[in-house]
């Protein structure tokens, strides 16, 4: 059988390799879009308390304290942008490193030079992880963000119509909202809920799109207004309210957009997602 083709491998950048305390140190700032809890063992036995395959996955890894390492290492590759281990080290972590897998394959789909097809087939590998996970992880917020997230890369991937053809966008909105209804501050997906009702707007129009979907530009600029509001140091909340407008009415929010985006290309960034983010939003909107 062919082998599986492996996500590409980016050089990891120095500046962002947080080695012993530091990734700790910075963990808040480094997560401020998110809201992942850091990764301990008093956190990992709790959130797998209720569910016996998640407690023998921690304890077949050596039990929770040896499993929070291994996850902070997980992290700790996807912050300084080695994406390739960071998905593989988080896929041998099961349920509980389906977050930070699934978060390196979505933002390794935005920059990857591999072909769609490959590209493809890592989303789905990774939605069918994410799906285990929220099996398995109900109340974990990112199992669901990043479930939600990469179901979106996919959706664009194959064009939004056939993405509503085939009844993704419902699961989207279904886990991004679960996702807010576990940590209401979550500003990455307060900002995907509202790339959500603007993509659905810009495809079928306001009116359609309300009766059929619920959706509106009012609720679009209200998630991204939260999401601003609780990382307003993060270049991809900025580019995506900017890239969400553009959907809205271009011609309308022209200033707003290039604001947004000149905000998003002067954010420092933290590690290399941020990096690749900012990068991108020097480039202005497309």
């Amino acid at each position: 059988m062919p082998q599986k083709k492996r996500p590409q491998r980016r050089e990891a950048e120095s500046e962002f390799r947080y080695a012993g305390d530091a990734l700790r140190k910075r963990w808040d700032r480094l997560h401020q879009g998110d809201r992942e809890p850091w990764p301990e063992s008093a956190w990992i036995t709790r959130l797998a308390k209720h569910n016996d395959a998640s407690r023998s996955h921690i304890e077949a890894h050596g039990g929770a304290s040896t499993m929070a390492q291994q996850l902070q290492s997980a992290w700790r590759e996807f912050h300084a942008g080695d994406f390739a281990a960071a998905i593989e080290q988080g896929t041998a972590l099961g349920a509980l490193g389906a977050a930070v897998a699934n978060k390196a394959v979505a933002v390794d789909s935005l920059y990857s030079k591999q072909p769609s097809p490959a590209v493809l087939q890592a989303l789905d590998t990774a939605v069918k992880r994410g799906e285990q996970a929220t099996r398995l992880l109900p109340d974990y917020a990112n199992a669901h963000y990043t479930l939600a997230l990469v179901l979106g890369r996919y959706s664009q991937r194959i064009t939004i119509l056939r993405a509503l053809a085939q009844g993704l966008a419902g699961r989207v909105q279904s886990h991004l909202q679960r996702a807010l209804a576990l940590e209401p501050q979550h500003a990455e997906a307060h900002v995907a809920l509202g790339m959500y009702h603007a993509e659905i707007i810009n495809k079928l129009g306001s009116i359609a799109a309300s009766l059929t979907y619920g959706v509106s530009r009012d609720k679009a600029i209200e998630h991204f207004d939260y999401a601003l509001k609780y990382a307003p140091h993060s270049p991809i909340v900025h580019m995506e309210y900017a890239n969400g407008l553009g959907l809205l009415d271009a011609d309308r929010f022209g200033p707003r957009i290039h604001t947004l985006y000149a905000q998003a290309a002067a954010c420092e960034p933290i590690d290399a997602m941020e990096r690749l983010d900012a990068d991108r939003a020097k480039a202005g909107p497309k």
